[in-house]
């Protein structure tokens, strides 16, 4: 049987349908365990390549006769030969083209809706990595928000739209994943925004986001508004679209809420933290829809592959906004922490422009799950 190449736009697809397929991957065990392609109804097995040099026939009876099987691997070369391995056995099986090196820099772009006052909000899902950035469309010019480096993605999207971009702006500091929008607005024109008090240390020019500051986009009167919001970064500030979205970067998550120790701050920003979630939050509309930056679990997904949900389902089902008790609030968000972003001190270093790493390095620095969530 032939084998066939899976792209990451079809296995995106994929897990957004919750479809079901059956993944060989044959990367390191530890590489496994840490990161692997995620899908709410996928099966797994994780056999090293090199325990298959000498052939498959030993895992035959592990794999499934009547179903689709996906071999994975980090660039893409051993699952290939893997894949072929089993097609000669019958198998029907493909590869990830790219391996977990494309599907980690995948993004799908999704449709959030229509804004009242004319326009079209889009947002782009990094399945892999769980990173969501934003597009605002209106009139014929557009914003983005905490776009990512693969910045060709949206200026395409842009030129598909026949939208101008004017406004390119991030909600923090990222140490997570390498910012695309500096690079954006260089080759666009735009403007770009950075909060000042995470920007203490950039050696480039930007617009200072302060609180309060109204941007506005094409004809029709689009305004995103700045509140200011720290807690996951000193600076760290939220965007209200249109009076109808909250985009609340990596201060709070559908499932989770964000970390505050990334820069080395975590007892210093913890009051700040809970100041913005119960006080500064508390104050806004409930029917606002909270837009994060990032999603920790496949579960967060809505049905169009989406991720988003109104403030006040968040209020009664996210465990991050329901800790009356002060010292358990603080526990929470400074104990027991998952394992910091894979490179994320060179991440900030590279987001400040104080390094800049080439394309190879750029990719290994970003390789691995986002870990911007206290859980």
């Amino acid at each position: 049987m032939s084998v066939k190449a899976m792209s990451p736009h079809e296995l995106a697809q994929k897990v957004f349908k919750n479809e079901k397929l059956f993944i060989l991957d044959v990367r390191n065990e530890n590489d496994f365990q840490e990161w692997k392609v995620e899908g709410k109804y996928f099966k797994y097995l994780n056999i090293p390549y090199f325990d298959l040099l000498d052939g498959v026939e030993e895992i035959i009876d592990q794999l499934p006769l009547k179903q689709d099987i996906l071999v994975v691997c980090a660039k893409e070369g051993s699952s290939m030969m893997v894949a072929d391995m089993l097609s000669e056995q019958g198998l029907n099986v493909s590869y990830l083209e790219g391996g977990m090196k494309a599907w980690s820099e995948h993004l799908e772009p999704v449709k959030i809706g229509q804004l009242k006052s004319g326009g079209e909000l889009f947002q782009f899902v990094r399945i892999g990595k769980g990173c969501l950035s934003y597009m605002i469309l209106s009139d014929g010019e557009a914003a983005i928000i905490d776009a990512t480096r693969m910045t060709d993605i949206f200026l395409n999207f842009a030129d598909q739209q026949e939208v101008k971009i004017r406004h390119v702006l991030d909600t923090h500091l990222h140490a997570d994943h390498i910012s695309g929008g500096r690079k954006i607005a260089e080759v666009t024109g735009a403007s770009y925004w950075l909060p000042p008090k995470d920007a203490d240390e950039v050696i480039f020019d930007y617009s200072p986001l302060e609180n309060g500051e109204k941007i506005v986009i094409g004809n029709s009167t689009i305004e995103i508004n700045a509140l200011y919001s720290p807690g996951h970064t000193i600076g760290s500030t939220s965007f209200i679209v249109d009076d109808t979205f909250l985009m609340t970067g990596d201060i709070l998550f559908i499932d989770s809420i964000g970390r505050p120790d990334l820069a080395g701050k975590a007892e210093d920003w913890v009051a700040d933290l809970r100041e913005t979630l119960y006080l500064r939050y508390k104050k806004l509309s409930d029917e606002l829809i909270v837009l994060p930056a990032h999603f920790m679990i496949i579960e967060e997904l809505n049905s169009n592959g989406s991720v988003s949900s109104k403030m006040s389902d968040l209020f009664a089902k996210n465990h991050g906004l329901n800790i009356a008790d002060e010292d358990e609030f603080r526990k929470l968000v400074t104990e027991n922490l998952p394992p910091q972003p894979n490179a994320y001190k060179q991440i900030r270093q590279t987001n400040m422009g104080k390094i800049t790493p080439d394309e190879e390095t750029q990719q290994e620095m970003e390789i691995g799950p986002n870990r911007c969530a206290v859980r």
